[in-house]
């Protein structure tokens, strides 16, 4: 069995931005409000971070500063996925050689590839660092889906330990489990569907949720790993309507609103996202009120 990076809920942390560029001040912050409540682990640079309007050289700061602020109390993984293998390369290395715990990288986007090409993407990465690798599987985004039987393929590389799956493909989880074993951690990419990849022996989530409610996303984990899955269960649907709302709209937009909403000064999203529609915007408002955020 491989190593795992962690068990329990890693927030997918949003980029406090100003017009200038990152806020690493308030960044400081929201880092500390997920440490301090129970986040497992610290997922930087990833979609919720808006990673894709980041230059490279912010990409590269955010993950070092990152690293640096959290000073092991968690474990820091780096969003260094692109449809550019080389280029992937690069900014994993980069990631490695400042202290990250771990990648994560997404599948290639726009050009995409084969199956059998995800293989050689991926391979190709991980001969060339030291450190472990969650894949992230997000077909919605990126129009490309790691077939179970890839998974199979992908998990022989030693340091392939995990995917993130947000696919929202329930059936095809299960097949991948029962192909890959213990051979490949699975993290639901999916808030509502925490506690069902628990039950098909995923290790936790990387949540937008946690972004907001890191100590209710955390509980519902760490209930199903006490073996209280009653009170998990009652959790995951208590929480539901809340995580619907933070997908009303493209995420971040939803997350990055209710955050400042809030009192955090995550500044302006990167175009082309920009602010909520106004009848959204009143629905956000309605599910935080109901859950005593604002």
């Amino acid at each position: 069995m491989k190593d795992i990076i962690f068990t329990g809920a890693a927030v997918a942390i949003v980029t406090p931005f100003t017009e200038e560029g990152i806020n690493f001040c308030e960044l400081k912050k929201l880092i500390d409000f997920n440490i301090d409540n129970g986040s497992d682990a610290i997922v930087i640079a990833g979609t919720t971070g808006e990673s894709s309007t980041m230059t490279d050289e912010e990409h590269r700061e955010i993950i070092r500063f990152t690293v640096e602020y959290v000073n092991k109390r968690v474990p820091v993984i780096a969003g260094t996925g692109s449809n550019d293998t080389i280029y992937a390369v690069e900014l994993s290395k980069y990631a490695e050689s400042v202290g990250a715990d771990a990648l994560l990288l997404v599948t290639p986007y726009y050009n995409k590839t084969t199956q059998n090409g995800l293989v050689k993407h991926y391979n190709y990465i991980a001969d060339r660092v030291n450190i472990p690798i969650i894949l992230y599987n997000v077909p919605s985004r990126t129009g490309v889906n790691i077939a179970p039987e890839t998974y199979v393929e992908l998990a022989k590389h030693p340091r392939i330990v995990a995917t993130k799956e947000a696919s929202g493909d329930l059936s095809a989880i299960a097949r991948i489990k029962s192909l890959c074993k213990d051979h490949l951690s699975i993290y639901s990419g999916n808030d509502d569907q925490i506690v069902p990849i628990l039950s098909l022996g995923g290790k936790g989530v990387i949540s937008v949720l946690s972004n907001i409610m890191p100590k209710e996303t955390h509980e519902i984990c760490s209930l199903y790993f006490e073996g209280k899955v009653k009170e998990s269960c009652e959790l995951q649907t208590k929480y539901l309507d809340i995580i619907n709302s933070l997908f009303i709209e493209v995420n971040p937009i939803p997350v990055k609103t209710a955050l400042g909403l809030m009192g955090y000064n995550v500044g302006p999203l990167r175009m082309p996202l920009f602010p909520m529609e106004d009848k959204n915007l009143e629905k956000l408002k309605i599910e935080l009120k109901n859950n005593k955020l604002i």
